[in-house]
C-alpha cells in the first residue's frame, strides 16, 4: 500500500498538469536545481513581485536598480564571497555521486543546521561514519569530505585569467553602485535600494524542487543609514506586532521553545538590536499572512555567532512550515553594518562615504546597512502549498485574489443557441478592460468549474439563457461556490473593485439562493 501523498507531491503534480512549474530540460532527463515556470506559474510569480513592491517597497520609497548577473572576480573577492561561499561535500566511492555533507547529516542523522554548522570537515566525516550514513542512490561509502565553492565560475571574454562569477546574491550589485545611486538620490539617508533578479548558486545536490535551486530569483533590499542616527521614526506602526522567535539561547536545547513577544518588547530586551531590523521583520510577517501563511506557521530563528554570514552582526531567518520540508527559510534579515561598503572602498580605492553637516562643519562616514532578503521562488511555492485544499473530491487552489494568474473564467452554459457568441462578447469586453481571462467551453459546466477551481481562478462567469433576456450573468466564487447575479454593464467596475480588495464577493451582485 502506497503512503499518502504529501502536499509537495500533490502541488508538484498539479504544477506540471496545469502549467505552474516543472523540472527543466525534461526531454533530456532533467538537471537538478532548475525549474521552468509555465504560463500560470510565470504569471503568479509576476503578480507576487507586484504585490511585494506595493506592500514592501513603495511605502518607504525604496528604489530599484538592475545590475549584471555576471560579476568580476575582484568584486566577490572584496566582498568575502570567494573566501566564504563554500560548503562541505562528500563523494560516493561506488557511483561517484556527490552530496552536500551537512544535508546528509540533517536528512539521515536528524541533526539540525545549528549542529552541522559548527562542524569542520573532519568532524563531518566522523559523524557520517558514526551514524552509518550511506549513499542515498546506491548505498556506497563516502570518501573524505572537502570544501566546494558554491558559486558558478566563468571567464569574461577570451582571457582565461579574467575570472568572473555568477552572482550568488543581488546585494553586491547595489553596494558597488552605491556612489552613483546615492548621488542620483540627492545624497540623502536613510536610503533604501532593492534589486529583484536572478542569482546563481552551484548547489551540490539539490533535491527539494523549488525550495533549493541553482538558478533562482532573489529580492535583496539594502537600507542605508547614518550609524549615528539609526532610529526608525515609524517603528510605532509595528511595535505591537507579535513575532514568534526561536532564540539563539534556546536553539541547542533538546526541545527548543518558541518565545512570542511584541516588537516593542524585543527591542526593549535587546533581542533585536536595531529598530529598522525589527521594522522589516514585522513587515515580513505581515506580508506572509497576506500570502496565506498563518501566524502560527511562521517563526524567526536567531542566528548564533558561528551561523551568521560573514557580513552579519545580527541575523534572523524567517521560516515557514512546509508539509514535506518542515521549517524552511523564506527570508533573511541581517544587520550588515558598514562591512560591504568598507570592503569595496578599500579594494577599489573609490570613496563610498556619505557626508553630513555637524557643529564642527561636517564629517564623512561609511553608511551602515539593514538587509531584508527574500527568495521569490520559495515564496511562490509557499503560496501554492498554502492555497491548496480539498473540497470533497475536488482540488481547489484558493490563491489570494490579487495573486491569481487569471482573474476570471468565461463559460457559455452550452455551445448553441447564441450563447457561444454572447460569451465571446463578454470575454472581449472584459479583456479590453484589462482583465486576464480563461475561456472554456469544453465539457459540462460542472467539469469546467472544477478545472477553474484547481487552477485557482477566483471567479467563474457563466453566460446562460437569462443573459440573452436581461444582459445579466452568473458569477461563481471559486472557494465558497457562492453565486451572484450581475448586470453586464456594471461588471468591469465591480471586478476592478473586487480585485483591489475594496469589496468582497457578495458585493459583486445579487445572491442566488441554492
Amino acid at each position: 500500500m502506497k503512503p499518502p501523498k504529501d502536499k509537495y507531491e500533490i502541488v508538484s503534480e498539479m504544477g506540471k498538469r496545469r502549467g505552474y512549474f516543472w523540472p527543466s530540460y525534461e526531454i533530456y532527463g532533467g538537471v537538478g536545481g532548475f525549474i521552468t515556470y509555465g504560463p500560470l506559474g510565470s504569471a503568479l510569480k509576476r503578480n507576487l513581485e507586484t504585490k511585494f513592491r506595493k506592500f514592501y517597497l513603495q511605502p518607504l520609497a525604496i528604489v530599484e536598480i538592475e545590475s549584471p548577473v555576471i560579476m568580476p572576480g575582484t568584486v566577490l573577492e572584496a566582498s568575502g564571497h570567494v573566501e566564504n561561499f563554500k560548503e562541505p561535500t562528500v563523494g560516493c566511492v561506488k557511483c561517484q555521486r556527490k552530496f552536500r555533507a551537512d544535508h546528509l547529516l540533517q536528512e539521515f542523522g536528524k541533526m539540525t543546521d545549528t549542529q552541522t554548522e559548527k562542524l569542520d570537515l573532519d568532524a563531518v566525516m566522523e559523524e557520517i561514519q558514526k551514524l552509518g550514513i550511506k549513499c542515498p542512490d546506491c548505498g556506497g561509502d563516502f570518501n573524505k569530505a572537502e570544501q566546494f565553492m558554491t558559486m558558478f565560475t566563468t571567464t569574461i571574454g577570451p582571457y582565461s585569467d579574467s575570472i568572473g562569477y555568477g552572482r550568488p546574491e543581488a546585494a553586491q550589485g547595489i553596494f558597488v553602485e552605491f556612489k552613483r545611486i546615492f548621488e542620483s538620490m540627492r545624497n540623502r539617508l536613510p536610503l533604501g535600494v532593492a534589486q529583484i533578479g536572478q542569482a546563481l548558486r552551484n548547489e551540490i545536490s539539490p533535491r527539494q524542487g523549488p525550495v533549493r535551486l541553482r538558478e533562482f530569483t532573489i529580492i535583496d533590499i539594502e537600507f542605508f543609514l547614518d550609524p549615528e542616527d539609526k532610529k526608525c521614526l515609524i517603528i510605532n506602526e509595528v511595535e505591537n506586532e507579535t513575532l514568534r522567535f526561536l532564540l539563539a539561547e534556546n536553539k541547542q536545547k533538546e526541545n527548543p521553545e518558541i518565545t512570542t513577544m511584541t516588537i516593542k518588547e524585543a527591542l526593549t530586551k535587546g533581542i533585536i538590536q536595531e529598530e529598522w531590523l525589527a521594522y522589516f521583520m514585522a513587515k515580513a510577517k505581515q506580508l506572509l499572512i497576506l500570502l496565506g501563511v498563518p501566524e502560527d506557521k511562521q517563526r524567526f530563528i536567531e542566528k548564533l555567532d558561528y551561523e551568521r554570514a560573514h557580513y552579519s552582526k545580527q541575523g534572523f531567518d524567517q521560516e515557514v512550515y512546509l508539509d514535506r520540508w518542515g521549517w524552511t527559510e523564506v527570508s533573511g534579515h541581517n544587520y550588515r553594518t558598514d562591512f560591504d561598503l568598507a570592503r569595496h572602498m578599500n579594494a577599489s580605492g573609490v570613496d563610498l562615504t556619505a557626508f553630513k553637516e555637524t557643529e564642527d562643519g561636517g564629517k564623512r562616514f561609511v553608511p551602515h546597512v539593514i538587509e531584508p532578503s527574500f527568495g521569490l521562488d520559495r515564496l511562490v511555492y509557499t503560496v501554492l502549498e498554502y492555497a491548496y485544499n480539498k473540497q470533497g473530491k475536488r482540488n481547489v487552489l484558493s490563491l489570494p485574489r490579487d495573486l491569481a494568474p487569471m482573474h476570471a473564467s468565461v463559460f457559455p452554459l452550452v455551445n448553441k443557441d447564441g450563447l457561444m457568441e454572447k460569451a465571446d462578447e463578454v470575454y472581449h469586453m472584459l479583456a479590453d478592460s484589462g482583465f486576464v481571462l480563461n475561456w472554456d467551453h469544453s465539457g459540462s459546466i460542472g467539469r469546467r468549474y472544477a478545472r477553474a477551481d484547481e487552477v485557482g481562478i477566483p471567479i467563474g462567469i457563466t453566460v446562460d439563457y437569462q443573459t440573452l433576456e436581461d444582459n445579466t450573468v452568473t458569477l461563481r466564487d471559486r472557494t465558497s461556490w457562492t453565486q451572484v447575479r450581475t448586470k453586464l454593464d456594471e461588471l468591469p467596475e465591480l471586478l476592478c473593485n473586487y480585485f483591489a480588495n475594496k469589496i468582497d464577493f457578495n458585493g459583486l451582485g445579487t445572491l442566488i439562493e441554492r
